[in-house]
């Protein structure tokens, strides 16, 4: 089993270096990417297209893909068979809709009282070991913003089965709203994990139990 892990907005491959080892260990192959996030002249293509490149010719593939990623993995799994796409805490688009007109689609609410949205360790990583959310800040790049306009360009959601965890303690997308969004778009239940936004940083050996019995 290759395990394509993807990440969220501005952030990097590392954000999964702990759940890519657990994997690894466990005997799969894991393929995480750097994503083209702070090129302002990459569309959804160009990510997808390096999220490809990177696959090369693996195949028993299972897409993971974090937050802004959801916007990402479909495009992969339109072009490579998978055998399973999960999206942790990620994004649902519908055909034409871009990622800046997301919020408004989908009713968003921030979860309020909660964090200030300027403390970056408050707001995703609260649950995070703080040297190590130190760690991924540090890693994390600019976002570009010409692709939060680009309008999502798949007609249909490509024909993979499709599973959801979504974080209960989530301060960037609550999970009283997100439950909504993944009823309303994926047509399922979600399945749910304690904790904040990134799993993959404060809880990586139950992300990456959850990622194996998806497949059971």
């Amino acid at each position: 089993m290759t395990y394509v892990l993807i990440h969220g907005a501005g952030d990097v491959a590392w954000y999964w270096h702990l759940v890519s080892a657990e994997l690894r260990a466990r005997g799969h192959e894991v393929v995480a990417v750097d994503l083209p996030c702070d090129d302002e002249s990459a569309g959804w293509s160009a990510y997808a297209d390096t999220v490809i490149t990177a696959i090369g010719k693996r195949t028993q593939l299972v897409v993971v893909a974090q937050s802004l990623g959801g916007f990402t993995a479909p495009l992969v799994c339109a072009r490579k068979p998978a055998n399973l796409l999960v999206l942790v805490a990620g994004m649902i688009p519908r055909p034409g809709e871009s990622a800046n007109d997301y919020w408004t689609n989908t009713g968003y609410t921030r979860l309020s009282g909660k964090a200030d949205p300027s403390d970056t360790i408050a707001t995703f990583y609260q649950d995070v070991p703080r040297d190590l959310a130190q760690q991924a800040i540090k890693h994390g790049r600019r976002q570009g913003k010409a692709v939060g306009a680009e309008p999502w360009p798949l007609r249909t959601w490509p024909k993979v089965p499709v599973r959801f965890l979504l974080c209960r303690d989530d301060r960037l997308f609550p999970a009283a709203w997100l439950r909504g969004v993944v009823r309303d778009r994926l047509g399922i239940e979600p399945d749910e994990i304690d904790g904040g936004h990134c799993p993959a940083l404060a809880r990586p050996k139950e992300l990456a139990d959850r990622l194996e019995a998806f497949q059971k």
